[in-house]
């Protein structure tokens, strides 16, 4: 069986996420009911988005790595751990004992809490159980214990359900995107920093009643406030800070104004392949709904996916742009910052993604929460890199030259694996017991009040 999964993990890895989904979506339409010729256009039109959203996602990486690598040589920063980025990551992930057996181990996970009714959300999000694989891999790089990784990869599993589960309604309202969820690994281990960090900004003055989200910044600056022009505007400013120099003004201009129309081409582009994306994404919903109503009395499901299902939406991209230069300010200025940031700054979308809900979108207070959480998890990086360059070497894999330590934004500075990884190697398999049974309880308080917390999440008052 081992085998068996550590094949397929192999297999999946080679494929990459944009032929995997529309396989597994395929099938899990067949499986709820829905006609084969509708699954298979639905399974069709989600891997031509997800190639669309990574095209775009490449311009926008292009065009902040090169924006970044100017500003850092003009701070003079000299940082040891050099950001490898999220496919370094995952593939270590994957590459490690770990990621050999966490298919097998998520999808049971899946299965037992969907059959005790501990969560409503179906992940067929497989690709992305990396970031599971890659909090275990962690512990084992820490500890030496391979079932103890296992068991801290299943635990994640299992908080990233429930905090799905708890952000859905949000989610769901905020961006339009009915019967869906995010277990997503990364984006959704900031919903627990996030809402008390909104609760504080509520009580500021000031700051409680400044509307900023898009509709009210275009409201209020016209046409500046379209997101295709916030774009260009963001861009230009980002490429001046980057590439003005006065002694060769010709490839300043060029280059500012390239980084200016790319990024507004961005703030166009991603939102329409989104949009592509919930046109595939409908009939699987609709087939669900449909499935449960049948089968289950209308106990309520949802289809988990991606984050890169929100990453479109403006407040999440001007949110993480302007992210960009701040964060490299964080890492020149923070006292013992060592990570330098360089290959995942096109992340910070899927960093603040999940927050646009609990904000309502407000992008004044997505910035300042994404500050603070860039500000700790630099730390969190310079902390976790001595162990992610031995799962590196573990894995196999190949080091950047001249570099002597390599973390990431994603997964490297994730809180949620810095917290149990921190607990496992203090405690070992009572840390990772510590986490389930605060899982648990925290389960519990939710079932009691669960509109409530969901209204935190951003759900809707009623």
């Amino acid at each position: 069986m081992a085998n068996f999964f550590a094949g397929l993990q192999s297999v999946l890895s080679a494929l990459g996420a944009t032929v995997v989904l529309p396989i597994i979506i395929f099938i899990l339409g067949l499986v709820l009911g829905a006609k084969p010729g509708r699954a298979f256009r639905s399974g069709v039109t989600i891997g031509v988005a997800f190639v669309g959203i990574n095209l775009v996602i490449g311009l926008m990486w292009a065009n902040l790595s090169n924006a970044a690598q100017a500003i850092v040589q003009r701070t003079g920063a000299s940082l040891t751990a050099v950001d490898v980025g999220w496919p370094s990551a995952a593939a270590i992930a994957f590459a490690s004992t770990v990621g050999t057996y966490i298919i097998l181990v998520a999808i049971i996970v899946n299965i037992v809490m969907l059959a005790i009714n501990a969560t409503k959300t179906l992940n067929v999000d497989v690709w992305n159980f990396w970031h599971f694989a890659f909090t275990g891999a962690m512990v084992v790089a820490a500890t030496g214990n391979l079932v103890l990784g296992l068991a801290a990869a299943a635990v994640n599993a299992a908080i990233v359900l429930f905090l799905a589960d708890w952000t859905a309604h949000g989610v769901q309202d905020f961006f339009g995107m009915p019967g869906l969820s995010i277990p997503h690994g990364f984006s959704a281990a900031y919903v627990p920093v996030a809402i008390p960090l909104n609760w504080v900004l509520d009580k500021i003055p000031g700051l409680k009643d400044l509307e900023a989200d898009p509709e009210a910044i275009q409201k209020r600056f016209g046409v500046i406030g379209e997101p295709v022009i916030l774009g260009l505007v963001i861009g230009l400013i980002l490429g001046l800070i980057a590439f003005f120099t006065p002694a060769d003004l010709k490839t300043s201009i060029i280059k500012t104004l390239q980084t200016g129309i790319n990024l507004s081409a961005v703030m166009l582009l991603l939102p329409r392949m989104v949009g592509v994306l919930m046109e595939g994404l409908l009939p699987l919903s609709d087939a669900a709904r449909e499935f449960m109503q049948r089968r289950y009395a209308g106990r309520e499901i949802y289809i988990g996916l991606d984050s890169a299902i929100l990453i479109g939406h403006p407040a999440a991209i001007a949110a993480s742009l302007i992210l960009v230069p701040i964060a490299i300010l964080l890492a020149v200025i923070l006292p013992g910052n060592r990570v330098l940031p360089f290959a995942d700054l096109a992340v910070f979308p899927f960093m603040v993604c999940m927050i646009a809900p609990i904000t309502r979108g407000n992008v004044v207070r997505m910035i300042i929460i994404g500050t603070i959480v860039i500000a700790v998890g630099f730390y969190i990086g310079t902390a976790m890199a001595p162990l992610f360059t031995t799962a590196a070497i573990d894995a196999k894999f190949s080091m950047p030259a001249g570099a002597t330590q390599i973390s990431s934004v994603c997964d490297g500075m994730n809180i949620l694996t810095f917290v149990m990884l921190t607990l496992a190697r203090l405690l070992g398999f009572i840390g990772v017991l510590i986490v389930l049974a605060i899982l648990i309880a925290v389960f519990f308080v939710y079932r009691q009040k669960p509109k409530a917390w969901e209204v935190a999440a951003g759900a809707p008052k009623e």
